[in-house]
């Protein structure tokens, strides 16, 4: 007996009759087992970039904080938008402050009058670096014709001249402190009087803890070659238009009260570059800053070591604390020891000023 042979047709009208419904199978096996392959190996694609690509932007975002930290407090700044906000300003600024309040009288000489007066009172800088006594001679504003000044050296040489005395003066105002200083710290009483000086020293050095220590390393000089060098680099050796116009010989920033707009400054900036009536206020300005904000602790650090070690303050070395100074940072501090080396001004560090009265004749 033969068997019947059912072809695909027969089964699939049979399976009809008895109500069964035969539908078309879309993939086969082998096409499902590669889309889901597929899709297995574009998962685990993405989780393996998520896990690259994350750590990158977390190293990213932390540089740029940092780079944000180093130079979004740059000492040009004003001292009032620097300084921590629990410290006394008005105490802080008080005495450069009050150079403001003095009468607008300043008369600008040119710059050969200002050389012969130099000239009839035997005040230069060979002589300077010879015998180191520096006349007392204080001008209040540069004179116009040093921009014209063809000549590099005899500009650079003019423009030591008119602002050394003036450093010099400033930093023996903070000797005398000193001085006066050590005297009440090596009393076992001390006066009223000296009490209130003491009181008004922790304010004016935004001392506000009324720590001695603290009080003793900022109340300290400044290098002479170093701020002549940062003078010269701040204003193209006098040449600047916020030197000749606000007297500002370090740059600093301000967004309150008188400054002068800078040329190329972006539209939506409002900061000014802070002017003063004479040159003096711009330089005790300038040491205020240096020797109170927090950009220069290491800065301050560094000087107190020269000085427990009974060493003179070496410029070249001290002026490496002052990377957060510019935004150029490492690259401003090798400029300004280029300036000290190549213009020797170091030999000024110890040039004292000629007394003008007796109580700065224990200082010669």
């Amino acid at each position: 007996m033969t068997k019947k042979q059912f072809s695909i047709l027969d089964i699939k009208r049979y399976l009809k009759e008895k109500g069964f419904i035969i539908s078309k199978k879309i993939k086969n096996k082998k096409a499902i087992d590669l889309e889901s392959l597929s899709k297995t190996f574009l998962s685990s694609l993405i989780i393996i970039s998520i896990f690259f690509i994350t750590p990158l932007a977390i190293n990213l975002s932390k540089e740029k904080m940092n780079f944000s930290k180093d130079y979004e407090n740059t000492s040009k700044n004003n001292l009032k938008k620097l300084l921590d906000n629990d410290l006394d300003t008005k105490s802080l600024l008080e005495d450069i402050l009050s150079f403001d309040e003095q009468p607008k009288d300043s008369v600008r000489l040119s710059a050969s009058t200002i050389e012969e007066l130099f000239k009839s009172t035997n005040y230069s800088l060979e002589d300077v670096r010879k015998n180191k006594l520096v006349k007392p001679i204080s001008l209040t504003l540069l004179p116009t014709e040093i921009t014209k000044i063809e000549d590099v050296k005899k500009r650079k040489d003019l423009f030591i001249q008119i602002i050394l005395p003036l450093i010099i003066a400033e930093n023996n105002n903070i000797k005398l402190d000193r001085n006066k200083l050590f005297t009440i710290l090596n009393k076992n009483k001390n006066s009223m009087a000296e009490q209130n000086w003491l009181n008004s020293k922790f304010k004016q050095y935004g001392v506000v803890s009324k720590d001695l220590p603290t009080l003793k390393v900022r109340m300290d000089e400044i290098p002479t070659s170093m701020i002549i060098a940062q003078a010269a680099k701040e204003t193209g050796w006098g040449t600047s238009r916020f030197a000749q116009e606000g007297n500002a010989l370090f740059g600093q920033w301000t967004w309150s009260g008188e400054g002068i707009k800078p040329a190329n400054a972006d539209k939506d900036t409002t900061h000014k570059i802070m002017k003063f009536n004479v040159l003096q206020a711009s330089v005790r300005a300038y040491q205020r800053n240096l020797n109170t904000h927090s950009s220069y602790r290491n800065f301050r650090s560094a000087r107190a070591e020269f000085r427990d070690n009974g060493e003179k303050p070496d410029s070249t070395t001290l002026v490496e604390h002052l990377d957060s100074y510019a935004e150029t940072g490492k690259e401003y501090v090798k400029t300004l020891q280029q300036i000290i080396r190549q213009n020797n001004l170091e030999d000024f560090d110890d040039a004292r000023l000629l007394p003008s009265s007796i109580e700065l004749k224990s200082l010669i």
